[in-house]
């Protein structure tokens, strides 16, 4: 079988991953999830206990959970090496630590303000703190990113690669929070931009949006939730 991507929206990290099965070019089927519903529902424990996206599943039929996880999969995988590189070279070692780096200090600057936006009883005092801690954070990460890309079109080279698909899934969210202006960064949005006019990229983003045009082919379809459940799931629920 071909491997499945559960992906969430709105605006979730999971776009990324959309970006590099496409840049992969290998066969592939989406699964595309609410996540202010469907993921939040009980049975969703059945493929992921902590009911979070992304969620693989392997050409084996395994569930396979968290970003890093993911992209390992991917890069072990890519024999034509379009999304990485020789993984004993020192370009492989550059990528795994620029994912780390978004995949955890980049990525988690953003947990308060999506705390804050998704709190079920509004607290305006904890909400404007953790808003204002949030922004704080987000701000010296990026600061610390702009320094460390370099003169190349992407953040490895001349082309795209899984460093590049984790940060054009989370790097919009400084849009969403309305953080700042992302030119205050010029390197990092013109990083950004090329991202964003790339296909597979647009591609990814639309299907967020519900539609379903056409991207390289490699995608053979969506699944929905219900059967990936049934399928691939285990059979406690929990909640």
């Amino acid at each position: 079988m071909e491997p499945i991507l559960i992906y969430g929206f709105p605006a979730g990290s999971s776009m990324g991953l959309v970006a590099a099965l496409e840049w992969l070019d290998k066969p592939y089927r989406l699964c595309r999830v609410d996540m202010l519903g469907e993921m939040r529902d009980p049975s969703y424990a059945r493929i992921n206990p902590r009911h979070e996206t992304p969620v693989f599943i392997t050409e084996e039929g395994q569930p396979l959970t968290e970003t890093m996880a993911i992209t390992a999969w991917l890069e072990a995988r890519d024999s034509e090496r379009r999304i990485s590189f020789d993984p004993l070279s020192p370009e492989a070692d550059r990528m795994h630590q620029l994912k780390a780096f978004v995949n955890t200090g980049f990525t988690g600057a953003f947990s308060p303000l999506w705390v804050a936006m998704e709190m079920e009883e509004p607290n305006p005092a904890m909400q404007s703190a953790l808003r204002e801690f949030g922004r704080e954070g987000v701000i010296e990460r990026h600061d610390r990113l702009e320094d460390m890309i370099g003169e190349s079109p992407f953040l490895l080279g001349e082309r795209p690669t899984l460093a590049d698909a984790l940060l054009i899934g989370v790097a919009r969210w400084l849009d969403f929070h309305e953080v700042a202006d992302k030119n205050r960064w010029p390197k990092l949005a013109a990083l950004r931009g090329r991202l964003e006019a790339d296909p597979a990229v647009i591609y990814a983003t639309a299907l967020e949006d519900g539609d379903m045009r056409p991207g390289t082919g490699a995608c053979l379809g969506h699944v929905s939730l219900s059967e990936v459940i049934e399928r691939f799931g285990t059979r406690e629920e929990k909640a």
